[in-house]
C-alpha cells in the first residue's frame, strides 16, 4: 500500500459521517411549536445546519418574526432537552461511512470529529450508532469553552481544527466538512479541506473553495491521497 499522506483525518459530523437531519428538525419543530410558531418542513432543516443547533433555531424563528433574547433563551433549551433524548432516532451514517472509516484505519490514520454540535450530543450519538470507539478524539461546539467575545471556540474559529492535530497526535491533518463553516475552520488553521459536496452544503464547490471535492464518502480515500 502506499504511503497515505495524511497522519490524521477529522470528519464534520451532520452532513458529512451523518445524515442527522431529520432529528435536527424534528427537535426544531418541537421547539417552534412550544413557542407558537408554525412548524418548518422537516427536509428544510438541510437548508439551516452548518452552525449549530442554536443558529438553526434563531432562522426558523427569525423568519416568522423572531423573538426577545429571554423567550428564545427558553425556548433553545426546549429544543436542547428534547433532542437531547431523541437525537439518535433517524440519524444514520451517510453510505459509505464505515467503510471509509475502516480504509483510514487500515492505513494507521489517526481519526476524529470535530463538530459544532455539543460535545455530549456528538458522543451520544456516535455510541448509539456504534461509531464512538473508531475515533481517537471527539470535539464539539462547547469542547473549548467561550472565547473573549463570550462565545463558543467553535468553528469556523481555527481552535478546534488545531485542537484535533494536538490530540491526534500531530502530524499532518485534513478536514473533512460539508459547509462553509468547515472550510473557513480549515483555511484559518491552515489546514488542508476536503467538501463533501453530498451533505447539508451552503455553497457550490467552486463557492467553497475546498482543495477537493466529493460526491459521496467513496470518493474521500482518492481525493485526500491526490492532495
Amino acid at each position: 500500500m502506499a504511503h497515505f499522506p495524511f497522519d490524521i483525518v477529522a470528519f464534520d459530523l451532520d452532513g458529512t459521517l451523518l445524515e442527522t437531519h431529520r432529528d435536527l428538525g424534528t427537535a426544531v419543530n418541537h421547539a417552534l411549536v412550544l413557542g407558537g410558531f408554525d412548524t418548518v418542513p422537516i427536509e428544510s432543516a438541510t437548508d439551516l445546519i452548518g452552525g449549530g443547533a442554536k443558529i438553526m433555531l434563531k432562522q426558523a424563528v427569525d423568519a416568522q418574526g423572531g423573538l426577545p433574547d429571554d423567550e428564545f433563551r427558553k425556548l433553545y433549551k426546549a429544543m436542547l432537552g428534547y433532542y437531547s433524548e431523541n437525537n439518535a432516532v433517524h440519524t444514520r451514517p451517510f453510505p459509505h461511512a464505515e467503510a471509509v472509516l475502516d480504509a483510514l484505519n487500515a492505513r494507521t490514520v489517526r481519526m476524529g470529529v470535530v463538530t459544532n454540535k455539543f460535545e455530549g450530543f456528538a458522543r451520544s450519538i456516535l455510541t448509539a450508532l456504534g461509531l464512538i470507539e473508531r475515533f481517537q478524539f471527539v470535539i464539539g461546539g462547547d469542547s473549548l469553552g467561550k472565547g473573549p467575545d463570550g462565545s463558543y471556540l467553535a468553528k469556523p474559529a481555527p481552535e478546534p481544527i488545531l485542537k484535533a492535530q494536538e490530540l491526534g497526535g500531530g502530524g499532518r491533518i485534513a478536514f473533512v466538512g460539508d459547509s462553509s463553516y468547515d472550510v473557513r475552520a480549515a483555511r484559518a488553521a491552515r489546514v488542508p479541506v476536503v467538501a463533501a459536496m453530498y451533505g447539508y452544503c451552503d455553497g457550490t464547490a467552486e463557492e467553497l473553495a475546498a482543495d477537493a471535492a466529493i460526491d459521496s464518502l467513496e470518493g474521500l480515500i482518492p481525493a485526500l491521497e491526490a492532495l
